[in-house]
């Protein structure tokens, strides 16, 4: 997307579950030395959401604050939209499941999902803006909910102790007349190749109910080789980035704020400087929330927002990496 089209943030909210499970519980439970997951996945502590938190009531919860922010009525909505990487349930879309946490199922406002990993809520911009340009849309919610923690082997010291479960939302809407909010730039590519280095391997349908496969457990826990995800990441993310500033008429000294995608302490540190990022313009909440896959990237725009980081005028460049694998990045006038 090259053309800048009038997209304005209207509210944002997250949902923190109740319960917190520091690094040194991995310690323990896979016997290192304490503080060895911290430094390996750069988490110190993040949110294991209960029995009774589910994704779609983390959502709707996230939606809420959202909604309110934006001061509007979930009534007012005119379309639902998850990018949860992992649904609650193969069916129905979790966009559904959250209309109904938010006691909205009997209202007929659109619902469904788009799924890109966790660069979701790039993708969710990048369409919602085309359709509230064609005049389809006037106010969309985006929910990202994600329970990865129940999607993990727990004796994999990789992964265990770099995840965490949340819930963040956006409400999106037109930038009305004298508003310069906008989607100043949008970039995405995937290179299929390395499909195989992030993955979940059942759940679908290439291992199907009666399948002898599926006795093995492990089908049906998050995979990732991440030396291959750095890799990619590290060959393919500069030029996207040259790309995606060119097409907005930034430079990166031009950026307020960079909200990148909370991949792992390592991943972000690789990025910065292999980018060439000012680490006090960007926004970090890995320490204190794990990587919440596609929640990550609103969870961090949340947080940029309600701390005074990105203001009102000024502009932000979202990046990261998906499975896919993906690389993807907008620029935004807030």
């Amino acid at each position: 997307m090259d053309a800048p089209a009038g997209l304005r943030i209207l509210g944002t909210g997250c949902h923190h579950p109740a319960q917190r499970v520091a690094s040194t519980v991995f310690d323990t439970r896979l016997g290192l030395a304490p503080g060895s997951s911290e430094a390996a996945t750069g988490v110190a502590m993040r949110g294991v959401a209960g029995d009774d938190e589910t994704a779609s009531w983390m959502g709707a919860r996230a939606a809420e604050a959202a909604l309110h922010a934006a001061g509007i009525d979930a009534s007012a909505l005119d379309a639902i939209v998850s990018t949860c990487a992992v649904m609650e349930q193969p069916i129905p879309c979790q966009a559904a499941l959250v209309q109904r946490a938010l006691g909205l199922g009997g209202s007929g406002i659109p619902a469904f999902d788009i799924n890109a990993t966790c660069l979701g809520f790039l993708v969710a911009l990048d369409l919602i803006a085309a359709s509230i340009a064609a005049g389809r849309y006037r106010r969309v919610l985006v929910v990202a909910s994600e329970v990865p923690s129940r999607g993990l082997r727990a004796d994999d010291p990789v992964t265990a102790p770099l995840f965490g479960d949340g819930a963040a939302a956006v409400v999106l809407g037109a930038a009305a007349p004298g508003e310069d909010s906008a989607l100043l730039a949008w970039r995405m590519e995937t290179f299929a190749d390395g499909a195989d280095a992030c993955r979940i391997r059942g759940g679908g349908t290439r291992i199907a109910p009666g399948d002898p496969r599926n006795d093995d457990r492990d089908a049906y826990r998050f995979e990732m080789d991440g030396p291959a995800t750095f890799r990619t990441a590290g060959r393919r993310l500069p030029r996207l980035l040259t790309r995606l500033l060119e097409s907005a008429g930034l430079t990166t000294d031009a950026l307020d704020c960079i909200v990148p995608h909370q991949a792992s302490g390592g991943g972000l540190d690789r990025m910065m400087q292999a980018l060439r990022l000012p680490e006090a313009r960007t926004v970090r909440i890995l320490g204190e929330h794990g990587n919440q896959v596609a929640a990550s990237l609103p969870h961090a725009l949340h947080h940029a927002i309600h701390a005074g980081r990105l203001q009102r005028g000024q502009t932000c460049l979202l990046l990261g990496t998906g499975a896919g694998l993906s690389v993807g990045g907008a620029v935004l006038r807030y």
